[in-house]
This record gives structure tokens, sequence and C-alpha cells, in this order.
């Protein structure tokens, strides 16, 4: 990785991509240090700090911190992600939209277009939400209409800011812009955690204490680093031969063997997110109505919340996490089931004249590939649980509680492998000789 930043920097032009990334970078951490207009900066710290859950814990990562102290970025990217997964969803769901996606490169730009005034929609109704019912709570200084609607105006332009500059990345800089606008305010909250844990475990500690618990922090993270590599590098090629055509007279095309490549991680982070979020939902309504801490429905809120899970000292707060593994097995089968059609691709096989081998084509290609695909996808599954759920334990059994659990380092080691092998491929394409130039 190291060498091909090295050799990326000694072409003008990707160095150049580079340079215009790492500003926009800049840029973005400048604005999550303005204050909004009229808002008590305070207000969410102290409620983070009253708070015993972690509900809020991955979207103020995701916001590089933002959220917490209110500045102008307070509600990152996410409203963008969240349109951008809807009109995944809705694509499939209703048939123009679906014809839309079929028209090529036009298509997508219309699209694409929904989506951005999708997520300004959604970044108005998060922000009024905020302004409105929070802001006579201590979120605004002064409850007044000037106030709710600077408060407003200021959040949503900070969302739709943040969502320019993405695209302005994936348009003159390196990489998707959205993904690294994601991991850059990920990344920025790790040094945070890692000062936390060292703080909890190492300092005040004897030095054989402090030691172990060093190399063990080292080797969770190296741990969980290598098994998201593995899960995102895991591909299973399904072969695929295509028949030969005449083509004029005499001459003989296609033959070719080609392969279809199935990812192991097909949904990618998707399925911890769907399930994070259903599971933290009660947890935020009761936080803000403020429900009363005994009762049947306060254990139900507790078995929810990750901070109470694999505690020794209270082993039934852990059927949660059985339901956050159910959850994630099925959003997994879910989403690829959506965005991938087997059907449809036994079709277009067909269609071109290619076909598995020991495999008829039409319906019992689809069955195959349905079939492997199931198999795919609970491999996947798996490991995907088994990234997400290795916080929770060292959480509930040792206290050591990070913002970069399993979800932050699915995105953030997918988005920098995705962004080497893009500039690896500009990369070739500015070295590759052809027969002309030899």
């Amino acid at each position: 990785m190291l060498t091909t930043l090295k050799n990326a920097f000694k072409i003008e032009q990707i160095r150049s991509k580079l340079f215009y990334t790492f500003l926009m970078l800049v840029v973005i951490r400048i604005g999550s240090q303005l204050p909004v207009p009229g808002v008590d900066r305070s207000y969410f710290a102290n409620w983070f700090a009253s708070q015993t859950n972690n509900a809020f814990g991955f979207f103020d990562a995701i916001t590089g911190g933002s959220f917490e102290s209110m500045s102008l970025l307070a509600l990152g990217i996410s409203p963008y992600i969240t349109s951008s997964i809807v009109m995944q969803l809705l694509t499939i769901a209703i048939p123009k939209l679906e014809e839309m996606q079929k028209d090529g490169e036009d298509g997508k730009k219309k699209i694409a277009a929904i989506s951005r005034y999708l997520s300004v929609g959604l970044a108005l109704f998060q922000s009024s939400f905020m302004a409105i019912g929070l802001g006579n709570q201590g979120l605004l200084v002064e409850y007044n209409a000037i106030n709710i609607i600077t408060a407003i105006v200021a959040l949503t332009a900070g969302s739709a800011f943040l969502m320019w500059i993405g695209e302005r990345i994936t348009e003159k800089g390196v990489g998707n812009g959205i993904s690294i606008v994601l991991v850059i305010n990920i990344l920025s909250r790790i040094p945070q955690d890692l000062a936390r844990l060292f703080e909890q475990f190492v300092v005040g500690k004897p030095f054989a204490t402090a030691a172990l618990a060093a190399v063990v922090i080292i080797a969770v993270i190296i741990l969980m680093v290598v098994l998201v590599i593995l899960l995102n590098g895991g591909v299973r090629k399904i072969p695929v031969q295509y028949a030969k055509k005449m083509q004029g007279s005499r001459q003989m095309v296609g033959g070719q063997m080609s392969s279809i490549p199935l990812k192991v991680n097909t949904a990618g982070v998707i399925p911890i997110i769907f399930a994070s979020s259903i599971m933290q939902l009660p947890i935020i309504i009761c936080s803000f109505i403020k429900t009363s801490d005994t009762g049947v429905w306060a254990e139900i809120l507790k078995g929810l919340d990750s901070n109470n899970w694999c505690k020794p000292s209270a082993p039934i707060y852990s059927i949660g996490l059985l339901v956050y593994i159910l959850l994630v097995v099925f959003f997994a089968y879910f989403y690829t089931s959506v965005t991938f059609n087997p059907l449809m691709v036994a079709d277009n096989m067909k269609k071109q004249g290619g076909f598995i081998p020991g495999v008829r084509p039409g319906k019992p290609t689809s069955d195959y590939l349905q079939k492997v695909l199931n198999y795919i996808i609970f491999i996947g599954a798996i490991g995907l649980t088994v990234i997400g759920i290795l916080p929770f334990i060292f959480n509930g059994i040792f206290g050591a509680t990070i913002s970069f659990g399993g979800t932050s380092l699915i995105i953030i080691v997918s988005v920098i492998l995705e962004t080497i092998k893009q500039i690896e491929a500009q990369m070739k394409v500015r070295n590759y000789k052809g027969f002309l130039n030899e």
C-alpha cells in the first residue's frame, strides 16, 4: 500500500487529485469545529454524559464528534447515506425507477439527483426535529423563531455541503467521495478512543499488567482488521462459458471463458447498520421522552442496550445480543435478495450465449446461482456477526467502550482498500504501453 502511494505521488495528475482530496478533508475538519449560531454546544455533551446507553455512539462517530459538539456539520453525511439506501430499495419496488436505472448513465444521473433532493429533505426533517423538539429543552440558548430557523438552515446547509464535497472528491479527487468523508469522520475519533483505552487499562497499572493490556488491545485491533480484510476480499467465482458464433462466412467469434464474481460479504456493512438502528431506536425514543427506569419496559430497554451485553453479572441482558445476531443474518439475506437477482443474471447470460459448465441455461442456472448465493450469504453473515460482536464482548467483560467498533472498522478498511485499488487502476492506465509504443 505504501509503495502504491509512493509511486502515485510521482505522477502529476494523481498527485494533484490526492492533494485536492486532502484539502477537501481539511475543510471538513474545519467545518466540524464551527458552531451553529444560537445553539448551546454543551447541551448534547452533557446529555451524552448523563446517558448510560450508547444509542448515539455510532452516529456521533460517523459525524466525527460534530453531533456531540453541535457544529455546522452535526448531521454529517447520514441523510445522504439513508437516502441512497432508500433509493436502492425503491428501485427494486417501483418499476419506473427500475426502468430509469436500466437507461444507462442518464438514468443513473436522474436517480442520483432524486437522492440529493431526498437527502436534503431528510436533513431538513432531522434539523427541524432537533431545533423545534429539543430547542425548548436547552438545545437553543433562546427559544425563539429566529434561532429555530437559523439552526434548521445551518444544519441542513451543513449536511448538503458535506454531500457536495463528497461529490467533488469523486469527480476531482480519488475514490468514492461520500465514503471518504465518512471514513475521515470516523478516523478523527480513533485517537480519542485509543487514549481512553490507554488511560483505562494501562496508566497507573503495574508494568506487567499494563504491558499485557497493551498487547491484548493491539492484538484485538489487528485481528479485527485482518478479519475485515479477509471478509471483504472473499469472492466465489462462478465460471461462465460463452458459445462460439459464426460471423460472416468463416470466422468464428466468442467461445471465451469468463466468471461471475460473488462477494462473500455481498451486503457490505448494511446488515450491521440496519440491525443496530432497529435495536437503538426504542432506546433513543425513550431517552427523549424520559420513560421510567423501572418496570418490564425498562428491563427490555436494558436488553436492547449493547452496553449491557456479555456482562457476567447480568447474563439475562445478553438475550439482546442474540436478537442482534438474528437481525444481522436476516438483513444480510434481505439486502442481497433486493440488490442481486439470480433470475435476471441467468436470463442475460442465456441471451448472450453463456452458460455455467454442467448447468443448463435458464431456470436451472438461476436455481444454481441462488443455491450458491445462499451459502455465501450465510458465511458472510457469520463473518459480519463475529466482527460486529467482538467489541460488545470486550465491552461487557472488561468495560472497554469505544466508538470504532466492528461497523466502523468494516467501513474504514473497505474504503481504504477500494481507494487503493482505484489509485492502482489509474496508475496502470497512465503507465500502459500498447504495441504502438514498442
